[in-house]
């Protein structure tokens, strides 16, 4: 005989059995610097990103089950491909993308019988931090417009309050970096994370084009060094200031990058060459 779940019920199990799916991933920190947004992660993982670039202006951060929000992720491109080769580019936003993500989630939770094991953030860097645009989008399609800082996944209302209370607007990367470490660190008291368990990201208004950079473990390490020490980000010294070509991606280099190289210093056997060769003439006359 059949039996009779009421939908609340059947909505609430749902809920209950995606929140539990969620807080036993790692946690991810994104918030605002003074250059764009920086995207942290818990993850020691190369190979599986919680992190990565939807366009231009546009990046993607979840948690939750992989092959369920790397779904997500590649829709996401594809619809910033279609729609920007369609229309134009600029037509291409976060709030558009955030949308097609709420109604592809809520459609899969109440019409399927298991939900996507999701929470993702949809975040666009304008060419000012008023303008910038955060969106997160739980396993239900809800859609929230965030400012700031935004924590998910694990122990999310640990890191939410450690961001609560160490956050600064128009902090510089290297600062910010710092706070989003401790914010991570907050779940479990006795945990230090390093750079090569944490993937980084950044979308920074001052590059051209593709603003979307991944950061090196090198380079973390650099960041969260001199934000130990207090060095400014940018004073003469300052290991976060000049970065080193292939320092600030994980892999190719940079048109920039290229710029800085320095030219080879003369050969001593060039600089020596018509010394010599004068030398050998002035021997033959000699001789004769």
């Amino acid at each position: 005989m059949p039996f009779y779940v009421s939908p609340e019920q059947q909505m609430k199990d749902k809920a209950d059995y995606a929140r539990k799916g969620i807080a036993r991933g790692r946690s991810v920190v994104v918030l605002q610097y003074d250059d764009g947004i920086l995207f942290v992660a818990d993850n020691p993982s190369r190979a599986l990103h919680k992190i990565s670039e939807i366009y231009d202006r546009i990046a993607f951060a979840a948690v939750g089950k992989y092959n369920e929000f790397e779904n997500l992720r590649l829709g996401g491109v594809r619809y910033a491909d279609i729609n920007g080769y369609q229309y134009d580019r600029r037509d291409v936003t976060a709030r558009g993308l955030a949308n097609v993500y709420a109604q592809s989630l809520g459609t899969i939770f109440t019409e399927t019988n298991k939900p996507y094991e999701v929470e993702i953030v949809v975040a666009e860097v304008g060419d000012h931090t008023e303008t910038d645009q955060i969106y997160r989008l739980t396993f239900d399609g809800s859609v929230a417009d965030e400012h700031g800082y935004v924590a998910m996944g694990g122990q999310a209302e640990a890191v939410a309050q450690s961001l609560k209370d160490g956050y600064r607007e128009g902090s510089s990367l290297a600062a910010a970096l710092r706070t989003a470490v401790r914010a991570l660190e907050a779940q479990d008291s006795e945990r230090r994370l390093e750079a090569t368990s944490l993937e980084v990201a950044v979308l920074d208004r001052n590059r051209e084009h593709r603003l979307f950079r991944r950061l090196a473990a090198a380079r973390i390490g650099d960041l969260l060094s001199s934000a130990d020490e207090g060095t400014p980000e940018g004073a003469p010294g300052a290991k976060d200031a000049g970065g080193g070509a292939g320092a600030d991606t994980d892999s190719g280099t940079d048109d920039d990058d290229l710029l800085d190289l320095p030219e080879p210093p003369e050969s001593p056997k060039s600089a020596e060459g018509p010394k010599d060769a004068g030398g050998s003439k002035g021997a033959e006359k000699d001789e004769d």
